[in-house]
């Protein structure tokens, strides 16, 4: 099965940090399979992809680190600005399924948070790189390595 067939089926999809590293970087190994993924989400505004604020910061600090400020833009216009992608932010019961997933599977903090905003705003698909996290039962996890 292709990543097309992966996403078939979901139209809220919950998209963690790598992915999105990977499309706007344009990735040399995962490049082309995120922009597959994205190209499929663009052409059909049935699709409703997501982030977290989790993603924000953790796209951001490497570029301003290195004062990048052209990739800084091309992820706050990607996350903040784009028509068809939300950024959504943390509040208490992010917090609290956040501490019951932590509690539950042992993972860490972002991930926990990640994995909260998409459950509870009723994604049916994480899309991420980390293995580690297919063990999560409350929604399906793909892992793009998979894919190639």
């Amino acid at each position: 099965m292709g990543i097309r067939q992966a996403i078939e089926g979901h139209r809220r999809i919950m998209f963690d940090t790598a992915p999105i590293v990977y499309f706007i970087e344009e990735h040399k190994e995962f490049g082309k399979i995120t922009d597959e993924i994205f190209k499929v989400i663009k052409d059909d505004s049935e699709y409703r992809p997501f982030s977290s604020v989790i993603t924000l910061i953790e796209v951001l600090t490497q570029p301003l680190r290195k004062s990048k400020m052209e990739v800084v833009e091309k992820y706050r216009q990607f996350l903040l600005n784009s028509s068809n992608f939300i950024t959504y932010s943390i509040d208490p019961i992010i917090a609290q399924k956040s501490a019951e997933l932590r509690a539950q599977y042992g993972i860490k903090t972002p991930d926990a948070i990640q994995l909260a905003v998409g459950i509870e705003n009723d994604r049916t698909l994480f899309v991420t790189n980390d293995r580690g996290l297919k063990k999560i039962k409350e929604i399906e996890v793909i892992v793009l390595e998979e894919y190639l």
